[in-house]
């Protein structure tokens, strides 16, 4: 009976002991992963005096809640997050719409080359993002000029600066320092429109024909059908591209110069100096900048993950 029970329980004993150093890792993993931001989270709340002080402090004392106040005005802090929000969202909302549009197009319109032009779109996902920054970066810088040669050569349409109400400036309707430079390079992926083809050719065309019996018409299969099937498969390619673009830095900083069109990751090392750094206001900013992509996380974490489960399926 003991030998037995040896034999059969050794098995269950070393089954436990995987567990628990897998969990053990994982536990360890975690921490380190977030312990940068729990050091971000606490130098928010410092002193300043306190930031460097031997041994490091753990928590602050006493908890400094006017560095958040402090950081919102010591620079256009509203105008930052309005434009992000702008920018964002625009980015979000149009590289959706595209790479759906053009997913449906590979992956239910039938027409010559469509196979070879889909690997040749896939084929740009191998070119880094900063070789094509230059080439993009120089038309953008000429657009205005060409589109006013073409248009109107004295009355520099789209060279000029806008404002809003007569005070506000909101840039260029092109070119660098505009918005048209922060949103409309973002608006298209080749990235997104892989994953979205692969989702809808693993939606059954039967849906398809019977909406097409019933009269419906291609944008309306696609509007009708296709979208409403897919919503995990757009609401990940929207969670993505919101964390993109929410955090993207190097773009919005070559294109923008004026601190009224500046999106929150550029205006924020605004607090880092060439000889000193506001480590608490930084901290303090960094905080106010993380939180909407915590909550569009916490948000959209549902279909984020049946998002990802789903993305794997054959097309």
């Amino acid at each position: 009976m003991s030998l037995r029970f040896t034999s059969a329980g050794s098995p269950v004993l070393a089954r436990r002991l995987r567990i628990g150093l897998v969990y053990l890792f994982l536990t360890a993993l975690g921490v380190t992963m977030a312990f940068p931001f729990f050091w971000m989270v606490t130098t928010a709340f410092k002193d300043p005096a306190m930031v460097f002080v031997e041994p490091p402090q753990w928590w602050p004392r006493p908890w400094k809640w006017d560095n958040f106040a402090r950081a919102w005005e010591a620079v256009p802090f509203g105008r930052a997050y309005l434009n992000t929000v702008v920018v964002t969202l625009s980015v979000t909302a149009g590289q959706v719409l595209t790479s759906s549009l053009a997913a449906f197009a590979f992956a239910r319109l039938e027409f010559p080359g469509r196979d070879k032009l889909f690997l040749g779109y896939l084929a740009t996902m191998m070119i880094p993002g900063s070789v094509t920054m230059i080439p993009v970066f120089i038309m953008t810088s000429k657009l205005p000029a060409i589109l006013d040669w073409l248009i109107s050569p004295e009355a520099h349409l789209f060279s000029r600066n806008l404002y809003l109400l007569g005070e506000y400036y909101v840039g260029r309707p092109v070119g660098l320092d505009s918005y048209f430079a922060l949103i409309v390079p973002g608006m298209f992926s080749a990235y997104g429109t892989f994953m979205l083809r692969q989702f809808f050719m693993s939606i059954p065309k039967d849906y398809e024909d019977a909406a097409r019996i019933d009269g419906c018409s291609l944008l309306g299969v696609y509007w009708r059908v296709i979208l409403p099937l897919s919503l995990p498969a757009l609401a990940t390619l929207g969670i993505f591209t919101f964390l993109g673009s929410w955090r993207s830095y190097l773009w919005p900083l070559i294109v923008c110069y004026r601190e009224d069109v500046m999106t929150l990751p550029i205006l924020i090392r605004s607090f880092q100096g060439m000889y000193s750094t506001e480590w608490t206001l930084l901290m303090a900013a960094s905080v106010l900048d993380i939180l909407p992509i915590l909550l569009v996380f916490i948000v959209g974490q549902r279909y984020f993950m049946k998002g990802i489960n789903l993305g794997g399926i054959k097309g």
